[in-house]
């Protein structure tokens, strides 16, 4: 693919994008005010009070298995959408049908009244469904807007805009919380909460046009009749393609177990926190400075991944998790206040180094290894084990976090997935494969 000509800009590395690549990198800054907002802290809180208020015990555990029936859900979706978006002029319907769903939760989620909390669990649900639905569609665009020497870079950067786009309206929330908690303002908790909802909502919106403008699908296959139909035949087939090309299974295997960690520490973290008596205003600077942290993170990931490999890279990025999985081993909430607060901001700052770098080396890396022809078709797998993660470690949280009470066993339980994923990615290909096939073709 060849770059047209940039224009130099005062925005970070636009001069060396095309309109189509900063478009599609726009989108990260755009949808990850959901993730900041609803998915990681202020939904997590919502939740808190208005089960707190309602004197519901468990709450962490009606919390999780929430965040897992909605992965259920979508990635059972996941193949579906991937085959049908493979068609012609599709990929961008769907894209914006759960774009819609998703907005139209978060927005839900400010009226929903606190008492009724198994319907915000279900308003929470639908808006999770329709946030994973669209980046998973987002996700496959990835083939559509750059070439595969600039992939680990692009999908890099798109992550790394996306911990600034999350932060930004996150530290719109924070102010209103804040002086709230101090009782300098005389408010609801739940109001400012449900303000914050409202500003995901205008963020998400506000940025997603020039990708909804600049940003088509150049690669798919013509609509068929009765192509809902044939779709499941095409996941049929594309799942027996898979299962003859060794190397896409393996990583798929891989992917999904350190997908899964990682997904759940996300989902998991604010309640984490919250169970073992962080405070609230601390919990919200430490996941503030976490996204600022893990931008440039996400940039240096994909600047190493040049050097010495994405495959290492990603090694790195399932140690650093297995680190942050002991730490939270020894975070009991019998230890002292001070103790527990400098531990909790250092498994932050170390989930910060890697989450960025992990998530946006393991798309690019799929996208190298698959045939491009099919990349809505396997991206549908992808995207199964994509969605389906968070599932299995945030049941797991909750499993054991009730079998013992203690919700720092539960969440060091999923280090597990980490170990597993590391010892099954050793069999994937190294990055000099890629290099010497590109080389080969050209």
């Amino acid at each position: 693919m060849e770059n047209e000509k940039q224009v130099r800009s005062w925005i970070p590395f636009r001069k060396d994008l095309t309109k189509e690549e900063f478009s599609w990198v726009l989108y990260d800054w755009a949808s990850q005010s959901y993730v900041m907002i609803v998915m990681t802290v202020i939904m997590s809180l919502f939740f808190i009070e208005a089960t707190n208020r309602a004197g519901v015990e468990n709450a962490s555990v009606f919390w999780s298995w929430t965040n897992s029936a909605s992965m259920v859900v979508i990635g059972l979706l996941a193949p579906i959408i991937g085959t049908l978006s493979g068609y012609k002029g599709k990929k961008k319907i769907l894209f914006t049908v759960f774009a819609v769903m998703g907005l139209l939760g978060t927005f839900g989620l400010a009226f929903v009244p606190e008492s009724l909390w198994p319907v915000i669990l279900g308003v929470f649900f639908i808006s999770s469904i329709g946030y994973a639905g669209n980046t998973k569609v987002y996700d496959t665009f990835l083939v559509d807007v750059t070439d595969n020497k600039r992939m680990n870079w692009i999908s890099s950067l798109g992550f790394a805009f996306g911990y600034i786009g999350g932060a930004l309206p996150f530290m719109l929330s924070i102010p209103l919380v804040v002086l709230v908690q101090l009782g300098i303002l005389d408010m609801d908790i739940m109001l400012a909460y449900r303000v914050a909802f409202v500003i995901a909502v205008v963020w998400w919106l506000a940025f997603m046009g020039p990708f909804m403008k600049n940003v088509h699908q150049k690669i798919g296959s013509e609509p068929e009749n009765q192509y809902v139909r044939k779709s499941f035949v095409r996941i049929w087939t594309t799942a027996k393609e898979i299962a003859t090309q060794k190397h896409i299974l393996i990583f798929l295997v891989a992917f999904f177990l350190y997908s899964d960690g990682v997904g759940s520490i996300i989902r998991m973290a604010t309640m984490y926190g919250a169970s073992i008596g962080i405070d609230e205003i601390t919990l919200l600077a430490v996941l503030l400075v976490t996204q600022f942290v893990a931008m440039p993170c996400a940039v240096i990931y994909g600047k190493m991944s040049q050097k010495v490999g994405a495959k290492k890279m990603i090694y790195f990025a399932i140690f650093t998790y297995c680190v942050i999985c002991t730490i939270a081993l020894f975070m009991n909430p019998a230890r002292d206040d001070s103790t527990l607060r400098i531990m909790f901001w250092a498994l932050a700052m170390l989930v910060g180094t890697a989450q960025g770098g992990i998530q946006a080396l393991s798309r690019s890396y799929f996208a190298r290894i698959i045939p491009k022809e099919k990349s809505n078709e396997y991206f549908g797998f992808y995207n199964v084990c994509s969605r389906f993660a968070s599932m299995l470690g945030t049941f797991i949280f909750g499993a054991i976090a009730l079998a013992t009470g203690y919700e720092h066993y539960g969440i060091a339980g999923i280090a597990i997935l980490f170990i597993a994923a590391a010892i099954i990615f050793k069999f994937v290909p190294g990055d000099k494969d890629f290099n010497k096939d590109e080389g080969e073709a050209a």
